[in-house]
């Protein structure tokens, strides 16, 4: 298992929106936003995946 992908997951606020990565919510001493809220949601990548219909 290698830790590659860890770094491009990303959170973001539930009350302001503030995108937060996995390392900045590690080193801080306990999970909230500047805002001081503390729920997060994961950030969906920007690509759509499109699929054939069949």
């Amino acid at each position: 298992m290698s830790s590659e992908g860890t770094g491009s997951v990303t959170y973001e606020c539930m009350r302001c929106g503030t995108p937060v990565t996995v390392e900045e919510l590690s080193r801080l001493p306990e999970i909230k936003c500047i805002c001081g809220f503390r729920v997060f949601r994961k950030a969906r990548p920007p690509i759509v995946k499109q699929l054939k219909a069949v």
